[in-house]
């Protein structure tokens, strides 16, 4: 009882050169920068003078063919202007700029700001959502929100209060709202939304208060709920057809979720869905992850636990499950499969394949056939990675696509109430929600990784609605004879290899970002944001910015100038001892003994930096 009102506490105070120049503008302005009736969304995001989807574009390249900024002018960059966002705590997403507007969030009271590209970024509006308090001790893991929507002149928010708005985005009025949860049971926003036709999906947070997770489809211009789609459970719930849905090209058959839990426990068996979306048009499917299971005590649930921590396929139109693949069975560590899956078509062995690649929490990278779910890689891409020595790739095993465990680092094979030592990668995994890039130029992708082990110690807990249903006290720190907590990395997917690998004192929770000027961006928890090149890793620049980054960097153009530009604000997972002002080191899951030493490189804030070449 002492552990669980320990870990209860913890876990609410957690959850509380100019020739290129004229060349490019030549380029860009062949494109509209205003959205009319007869564009959407996908001709937009190709436009690179603007950013209108959290990820840049409906693959989650996070890729930008803007070059002004490249290899050769990167040490002059410097910073051009900055925003205060009003706000302190984590500050995780990026801007969009849709023509000549920016439009920027913050964590709660997750506000929206409108800015004037054209007038020094003048406040266009502001939106400031009213929200009850209470939301704050069940968000988890810190006050985040992972960014904006756009389309059809409106701009997206989901709210912490799982509230989904439409606002104008000329003037900032709400146009309709859409509730997707219930905070009193534990259920919170912190997705960014994405937009794909006419329709706008969310998922939901609160794995660790035993939510059941969901996909949910909202009409863009109403707010009515179109289909929602559960993790667990019966399969009409799920939208799965036992003989259509595939797993590893084999059905997955009737009740596969049920068949995988103990009596009703999947009803508050977590698989939230609070990660990245990412969509085909060219097959019509929205790809996601699921959330870890609940409670963090596997003993406490027998079982594969389907489908947590597993990578879906569906149909955009009907949300219907095409395909689906478990990657952590069982979990027994928190190894979330809400990273996101970048879509690209590569050469494997001399044929071209509409991979999916995703870099997931459990230390493996997997590239998969995103038309069918065919496994084609699986490889390591944090070398401290233990807890499992492989995935299993033969075709002909019963054992195809699950990893091979080490008995010595389950978490319950000595039992409740047993402290595992060593466990690595940590539950915030070898890489959390921090998005990666991709380069169609390197073919390479771009990864920022947590290098971080664990402790991990499980006990009972019982389930109260609204109340922390974790079940483990953990410790985090390095791996053994290592002082680094992250790398930023290239990495192969083809071949499942890391072509170059830049340790980082911290882990990188800042999302990546790759442009066609051969660089690469990201941002460090002490707060810089570095540019590298992008074929070997070399630092070109870095410059300190008021915070620690836990933001995405992002990249536009404007009147012919191309601006990188990121928020930074301490805070998310790693930063949680710092935003939220808590000390006791097993506090925020085990984050705060593991990041304490933050606090003497940076503190809390809230505001954005814009850079740009310094003109001769």
């Amino acid at each position: 009882m002492t552990k669980l009102l320990a870990v209860s506490t913890s876990i609410l105070a957690l959850c509380a050169t100019q020739g290129v120049w004229a060349q490019e503008t030549k380029q860009e302005t062949k494109q509209e920068t205003k959205q009319d009736s007869k564009q959407s969304i996908e001709q937009m995001s190709r436009d690179s003078s603007q950013w209108v989807m959290p990820a840049k574009d409906y693959a989650n390249t996070r890729y930008s063919t803007l070059k002004q900024i490249n290899t050769s002018n990167a040490n002059r960059l410097a910073p051009v202007w900055s925003f205060s966002t009003g706000v302190l705590r984590g500050h995780e997403g990026a801007p969009l700029v849709i023509g000549d507007v920016m439009y920027v969030h913050t964590p709660f009271p997750n506000i929206v700001y409108a800015l004037d590209l054209n007038n020094d970024g003048k406040i266009l509006w502001k939106y400031e959502p009213k929200q009850d308090a209470n939301v704050i001790p069940v968000m988890c893991c810190d006050t985040v929100n992972r960014g904006l929507a756009f389309s059809d002149g409106k701009i997206f928010l989901y709210q912490a209060d799982t509230t989904l708005v439409a606002l104008d985005a000329k003037s900032g009025k709400q146009v309709w709202s859409a509730k997707n949860g219930d905070p009193a049971k534990g259920e919170t926003g912190t997705a960014a939304p994405l937009v794909i036709k006419d329709k706008v999906f969310v998922g939901n947070s609160g794995g660790e208060f035993g939510v059941r997770g969901a996909i949910t489809a909202y009409d863009v211009n109403s707010g009515k709920q179109i289909w929602r789609a559960y993790s667990t459970g019966p399969d009409k719930d799920m939208l799965v057809d036992p003989e259509k849905t595939t797993m590893l090209g084999k059905p997955i058959g009737k009740d596969s979720s049920l068949k995988t839990w103990e009596g009703d426990q999947w009803k508050i068996g977590g698989g939230a869905v609070w990660g990245w979306f990412s969509y085909d048009p060219q097959v019509n499917l929205i790809y996601y992850g699921t959330s870890n299971p609940s409670t963090w005590n596997p003993k406490q649930r027998p079982g594969d636990n389907k489908w947590s921590t597993s990578i879906f396929a569906r149909d955009a139109d009907t949300g219907e499950a095409k395909w689906v693949y478990q990657l952590t069975p069982h979990d027994q560590w928190d190894y979330d499969a809400v990273n996101e899956s970048i879509l690209a078509d590569q050469d494997m062995g001399g044929k071209t394949v509409k991979t999916l690649v995703h870099f997931d929490r459990n230390g493996f990278g997997y590239t998969l056939d995103r038309t069918n779910g065919e496994l084609l890689v699986a490889e390591k891409f944090d070398p401290s990675v233990n807890w499992a020595t492989k995935v299993e790739m033969d075709k002909s095993s019963p054992n195809y696509g699950r990893p091979e465990g080490v008995k010595q680092y389950s978490t319950e094979a000595n039992g409740e109430d047993a402290n595992t030592k060593g466990v690595c990668p940590a539950a915030l995994g070898s890489k959390d929600q921090q998005p990666a890039a991709w380069s169609p130029e390197t073919k390479l992708f771009y990864v920022p990784t947590n290098h971080v082990c664990m402790d991990y110690e499980p006990f009972r807990v019982a389930y109260t609605p609204g109340q922390p249903y974790v079940g483990a006290t953990l410790s985090m720190y390095p791996p053994e004879g290592q002082a680094n907590m992250g790398n930023f990395i290239a990495w192969d997917a083809t071949k499942g290899k890391i072509v170059w690998s830049n340790p980082e004192r911290f882990s990188v929770w800042s999302g990546a970002l790759a442009t066609a000027g051969d660089l690469v961006f990201y941002g460090t928890l002490e707060g810089y944001l570095k540019a590298v090149d992008a074929k070997t890793g070399k630092e070109l620049y870095k410059y300190k910015t008021p915070s620690g980054i836990i933001g995405n960097v992002m990249t536009y153009q404007h009147k012919g100038r191309q601006y990188v530009a990121v928020l930074s604000g301490i805070g998310g997972w790693a930063g949680i001892g710092l935003a939220a002002g808590l000390a006791d080191p097993h506090a925020g899951l085990g984050a705060v003994g593991g990041y304490a030493a933050l606090s003497n490189y940076t503190s809390l804030g809230g505001s954005l930096t814009v850079f740009a070449v310094e003109q001769e």
